[in-house]
């Protein structure tokens, strides 16, 4: 339950930031930015959090073997 819950926080920090950002760059500060950044939001928290699961475990795994630890 501990890595759903942190998997769901993590990723929609991620695709909060992320979508933010590249609505500004593509579109800048315009009237409808934040219907345009929550449009963009909710297309990409759902891949977000698929990838941030998916993606853990082997992200953990080359991290230690690029610092040379196994714990």
């Amino acid at each position: 339950m501990e890595r759903i819950i942190f998997t769901a926080l993590f990723s929609c920090c991620l695709s909060g930031l992320m979508s933010g950002w590249v609505t500004f760059i593509n579109l800048g500060i315009t009237d409808t930015f934040l219907s345009n950044w929550s449009m963009a939001f909710i297309k990409a928290y759902p891949m977000a959090f698929v990838a941030a699961y998916g993606l853990a475990k082997p992200i953990k795994s080359l991290t230690q073997k690029i610092i040379g630890s196994n714990s």
